[in-house]
């Protein structure tokens, strides 16, 4: 009899026990639709299906985007500030013809404008150049421009020569001036007589040659002008094997793409040219706002370059330093003197391998991207680039050679 009681005994403990343990998960079930409503939705929250069944945070299709685990949740790795002291940078623009009705370096009073409502002199600048002028398809072909850069070397200031293998008037459709065409040698006479003018100006500049080429809206992109997948780098090394042959080692070969912050361009790793043809990386990016000419939606500086930038200096060229080749804000969407600060502040803190900046200070695309669109704009834009790090216009008597990394 006894041990009857003591097996009921027992098994009334176990059936208590189980009651209690039913209990305790209801509420915690309970607890977590309550947490649920209140995020909204109703939905269990992923973050702590997560966190409960242990899995890993993922990447998705985008390899730029870096998530670490923070609190139960999968999270953007911040970007890493650098705790260096900032590098020296050399700064300047694009200017356009808005200021004098003549743009730089044609008309150098543009530049001394420029700098006066900035308060610091321009270290760079930068100016435009195709192959040819084919108005009627009789091509008359460019030389190397040595006046222009007399003048801004008279400035005391780098030139930076943005070339490009096309013609004007320019179009997507350009058989003639085809990727292929250059890798062909058709060019080469004229590449050849073009890198020894460089060769006898002497002077040490930076040569932007076909730059964006992961987008599709230049002829020398591969994908549209009839251009195969390998030829864009092909074609670079054939221009770039022309101007060692004849000893054009004044040239500083910068490597210039698109910003791609949502990972939908073409992939940079097969379009670039590789280290020994590569002297700086570059990258080009707009704010577009909501500007009716192009309204791609307000992008802070970070969410334009961070994720490309970190590719670049990260996976593709780790040990070259970088140009912003183009940059700009529209007034429209947001505020352009904010993005200005924000911008200029960042970069000598946050993006240490930026060692020149360029600002887009010209209106194109029916896009307002000069500094002068508002007093808060120009404003900002003095504050920022008062920064150590930005460096003046003392670089007219640089030596032969390449162009130096600042510093």
């Amino acid at each position: 009899m006894a041990k009857v009681l003591q097996s009921r005994v027992a098994l009334q403990a176990l059936m208590l026990a189980l009651i209690l343990l039913l209990l305790g998960a209801g509420t915690a079930l309970a607890r977590s639709a309550e947490d649920a409503k209140a995020e909204g939705g109703g939905k269990a929250r992923l973050g702590h299906a997560r966190a409960l069944s242990g899995l890993k945070c993922v990447t998705g299709r985008s390899k730029r985007v870096r998530l670490v685990r923070r609190h139960g949740r999968c999270v953007r790795k911040p970007a890493a500030t650098s705790t260096a002291a900032p590098s020296p940078i050399y700064w300047g623009a694009t200017v356009g013809d808005h200021i004098t009705g003549t743009q730089a370096p044609w008309d150098m009073s543009s530049v001394s404008r420029f700098e006066s409502s900035v308060g610091k002199a321009v270290s760079m600048i930068n100016f435009f150049q195709p192959f040819a002028n084919c108005p009627s398809g009789n091509c008359s072909f460019y030389k190397f421009p040595s006046g222009p850069m007399d003048l801004i070397r008279g400035h005391g200031s780098i030139p930076v020569f943005t070339w490009a293998s096309q013609s004007t008037p320019s179009s997507l459709n350009e058989p003639d001036f085809q990727l292929s065409d250059v890798i062909s040698g058709r060019y080469d006479e004229y590449l050849r007589g073009f890198a020894e003018e460089s060769r006898e100006w002497g002077h040490p500049y930076f040569l932007r040659f076909n730059w964006e080429m992961n987008g599709d809206w230049f002829p020398w992109s591969e994908g549209v002008n009839g251009n195969q997948p390998g030829e864009y780098v092909a074609a670079w090394r054939h221009v770039h094997d022309i101007f060692t042959s004849v000893g054009a080692t004044n040239a500083t070969w910068v490597w210039c793409p698109n910003v791609d912050p949502a990972g939908s361009m073409q992939d940079l790793a097969p379009l670039y040219p590789g280290d020994d043809y590569v002297d700086w990386t570059g990258l080009d990016g707009y704010n577009w706002g909501t500007n009716p000419a192009s309204p791609k939606g307000w992008k802070s500086w970070d969410g334009l370059f961070r994720d490309t930038y970190d590719e670049i200096t990260g996976q593709i060229a780790p040990s070259k330093p970088m140009m912003i080749g183009e940059t700009g804000a529209t007034e429209i969407g947001g505020s352009k003197a904010a993005w200005i600060k924000d911008a200029l502040g960042r970069i000598p803190t946050e993006y240490p391998s930026i060692r020149a900046l360029l600002w887009f200070d010209k209106f194109d695309d029916g896009m307002d991207w000069p500094i002068e669109t508002s007093g808060s704009a120009t404003a900002a834009f003095a504050e920022g680039i008062q920064h150590s790090s930005y460096l003046g216009n003392s670089y007219g008597s640089l030596g032969p050679g390449t162009v130096p990394v600042p510093g």
